[in-house]
């Protein structure tokens, strides 16, 4: 299976390591590096559906550049060799669909349908229509999910199991670590023979190497890229990220910093996960909302400081933050991870 996908994609190597979709956070500059590395970096949804045409015509630009230079393997398919995701609840679908026909990304993300299927289905075709050699990869989060894609008219060319660990938003009542939660997913999803990747939790070449005797195809990597040099993120988020450790005690599930930004409309099985600061602890000891509000603010004009244990800021980021030390290129990162992960499995096949 995981040669099937590679396959697909003419520059990537094994193991097969792809940057998430984050919203904003992954633009343009952090998914070519990826993708020039040997992985598949896609560019996040952006705050409107259109910022999704900019980013990909920045992209365009630096792969050209990159394939004047020594990674001529981008040249060789005839798609954009970057991903873009788009959340469904909120991003409009005809927008989209103009975006994809004028670039070709080789890869469409779809994750957080208000309609679950019907959704999915609906931008799939829309999908195969403008561009059909680009494949649509499908995150799901339970098994539930998993189920309703056997029953889809449209099953995708790849789909991503998100655990509960991971950052950004994922699924809270029906959700489950990836240990347990992949195996009973490729199970279900065994006779579709669809490709599946891991997600949730990820950061190092031991999450690989763990992911892939799952069954995994391929792994996806978030906050790990938050700590790249190419992440578009603020440095004081950055540096939290680095610095913050066990996030079983010191990250969490909650709404409470979407309404602070002012966002609102998620579907209602998706919360975020994020390090925790001030403002979710004196959410929890009953500081009214408006108070917190005001707070956050002026916690956000503040600059860097706004963010870190005595900041007040959302800092989304997956339970893995205690396996992050430092900032390093995303091309380094992708190396590195890919390199360590084979190291560990060959050591086991030798024992």
């Amino acid at each position: 299976m995981a040669t099937k996908l590679l396959s697909r994609y003419p520059w990537a190597t094994s193991p097969f390591v792809i940057g998430a979709p984050m919203r904003v956070m992954s633009g343009p500059a952090l998914a070519v590096a990826v993708s020039r590395a040997g992985g598949l970096g896609f560019i996040g949804p952006g705050l409107k559906t259109t910022d999704t045409g900019v980013d990909l015509e920045e992209a365009s630009s630096l792969i050209d550049k990159a394939r004047a230079s020594s990674f001529k393997t981008l040249s060789s398919s005839s798609l954009l060799p970057v991903g873009v995701g788009f959340q469904l609840w909120s991003d409009d679908l005809s927008t989209a669909m103009g975006t994809i026909e004028k670039y070709k990304p080789c890869a469409v993300w779809l994750f957080a349908p208000k309609e679950g299927q019907k959704d999915l289905d609906e931008w799939s075709r829309r999908i195969r229509a403008v561009s059909p050699e680009t494949q649509i990869w499908i995150q799901i989060g339970s098994l539930g999910e998993a189920k309703s894609i056997l029953q889809s008219s449209e099953k995708p060319d790849v789909v991503v199991v998100q655990g509960t660990e991971s950052g950004g938003h994922g699924r809270m009542a029906d959700g489950m670590g990836i240990m347990t939660l992949f195996p009973e997913v490729a199970d279900t999803l065994a006779s579709s023979h669809i490709p599946l990747l891991a997600a949730g939790g990820i950061a190092d070449g031991r999450g690989v190497a763990a992911a892939l005797c799952l069954g995994a195809s391929g792994v996806v990597m978030g906050t790990r890229f938050l700590a790249s040099s190419e992440a578009r993120i603020s440095r004081g988020y950055q540096n939290e990220v680095v610095r913050a450790s066990d996030g079983a005690t010191n990250t969490t599930r909650t709404l409470l910093y979407n309404h602070l930004r002012g966002t609102y409309g998620w579907p209602p099985e998706y919360s975020p996960r994020t390090i925790i600061n001030k403002s979710f602890i004196e959410h929890r000891a009953g500081t009214p909302f408006e108070e917190l509000k005001k707070r956050h603010d002026e916690a956000a004009k503040s600059g860097d400081s706004g963010w870190g244990p005595d900041g007040r800021l959302a800092t989304y980021a997956g339970a893995s933050i205690g396996l992050i030390h430092n900032v390093s290129d995303a091309e380094r990162i992708v190396r590195d991870v890919r390199n360590d992960a084979s190291r560990r499995i060959q050591g086991l096949a030798a024992a």
